[in-house]
């Protein structure tokens, strides 16, 4: 491999800061915290705040049909571009780093190369791809699906949120969406900086993460119909609970994890229950399970596992229960190149750094398949995130911005990936 060298260019700490407590302020919550779901009145704003600040670094803003927003800084030559960014939506009592950092340090690193008059040899691309948290509308990771053909755009488009709103409704509505294509955007490189959202660098004490893949995730909704009846006076002999069975998948899944091990993780964030009173046994639960592993293998071994004990209970308890799949994304792997270039420019700033796999979904894993990718993660405080407690320190986003701006010059000035 080529050897590195540190360019003298370094990112402006104080301005990146600044962006990052402003776009904080649209959606604020008591505490600290961002409320910004996907195409909702905050997001609008927090979208016209960001092409706001794209317009002033001469960018060249296109918004797609899914309302994914990119904005192009020219090259020497045309073709496609060197590309960084992220997601500005948050969860319900999200912070202001998560998705925000990757985005707003892509355009740090726009101004930076401005102020130096500095061209690179290809174009750079800055962007923000439409609900990548799925808090309001699933699958997560939609606008960069889409944008990079492995979803459907109709079928995105058609998808019904969690307030009965439609996601291209929604888009027309708060005026995002865009007439640009979608599904053949294929980009030089990618690169993407996040918080690492885990505790991981922080209990190692690592100062930069160079991330070389993303964990499979599997999401499934079980609904689950019994018979309501009364909680004193119902024998348990004779009950048809769905509270019941959902208690026992989530022991299962919880169970089911420590006995795969080998980073396989399961939650449960959902339970409802109807009706949901203190004395009546409940006529329906609905109950997700999420299913989590670096090796496909062993994920679709703890899904069949699952799907064998919910078949099973079901039958013992006579319930029926309905399964639908959520999102479904194997594992993936970056590119070991791009990895280890971030590695390597982390270590010449004498940052403590290792290679590591994301517990969490991002847009990047949606471009691995497509072009050189890979992350940088910096540390998370507590490994806290999608909280309002959710910080990470000015100079550990700075150390991140630096190793970014460093990976996109270099990418950008190569003849050759």
């Amino acid at each position: 491999m080529t050897e590195l060298k540190l360019h003298p260019l370094r990112i402006n700490a104080d301005r990146l800061n600044q962006r990052i407590e402003q776009l904080a302020q649209i959606g604020a919550l008591q505490g600290g915290g961002v409320c910004r779901l996907a195409l909702s009145d905050e997001d609008r704003a927090g979208r016209d705040l960001v092409c706001g600040w794209m317009d002033e670094l001469g960018l060249d803003v296109s918004i797609d049909k899914i309302g994914n927003v990119v904005g192009l800084r020219r090259g020497e030559l045309s073709g496609p571009p060197v590309m960084t960014g992220s997601h500005i939506d948050t969860v319900a009592t999200g912070g202001p780093y998560d998705g925000n950092l990757g985005v707003l340090a892509g355009l740090e690193v726009v101004q930076c190369l401005n102020e130096a008059g500095i061209t690179t040899r290809h174009p750079l691309a800055v962007a923000f791809f439409t609900n990548e948290e799925g808090a309001r509308f699933a699958p997560d990771m939609m606008g960069s699906g889409v944008h990079q053909g492995s979803m459907d755009l109709d079928a995105m488009l058609a998808v019904t949120g969690i307030d009965g709103k439609t996601v291209g409704a929604e888009l027309d509505r708060i005026g995002y969406s865009g007439d640009a294509a979608t599904g053949d955007y294929r980009a030089r490189n990618y690169v993407e900086l996040h918080i690492e959202q885990g505790p991981v660098l922080e209990q190692c004490d690592l100062q930069v993460g160079a991330v070389n893949g993303v964990q499979g995730i599997s999401w499934t909704e079980f609904t689950i119909r019994g018979q309501s009846n009364h909680a004193g006076t119902t024998p348990m002999e004779f009950r048809h609970d769905p509270g019941y069975v959902a208690a026992r998948i989530s022991v299962k899944a919880r169970r089911l994890a420590g006995k795969i091990g080998q980073g396989q993780v399961a939650t449960v964030g959902q339970i409802k229950l109807n009706p949901n009173l203190v004395n009546v046994i409940p006529r329906e639960a609905i109950i997700t399970v999420d299913l989590r592993n670096m090796d496909e293998a062993l994920l679709q071994q703890a899904e069949h596992q699952l799907s064998r004990f919910v078949e099973q209970v079901a039958s013992e308890e006579g319930v029926t229960i309905n399964a639908r799949k959520l999102a479904r994304f194997e594992p993936v792997h970056f590119d070991p190149a791009m990895t280890q270039r971030v590695q390597q420019f982390a270590e010449l700033f004498d940052y403590s750094c290792q290679q590591m796999p994301s517990g969490a979904g991002h847009d990047a894993q949606m471009f691995a398949p497509n072009c050189p990718t890979t992350m940088i993660f910096v540390p998370s405080q507590g490994g806290i995130s999608h909280n309002i407690r959710e910080y990470t320190s000015p100079q550990q986003i700075e150390r991140g911005a630096n190793v970014l701006l460093q990976t996109l010059l270099y990418c950008a000035n190569q003849e050759q990936n």
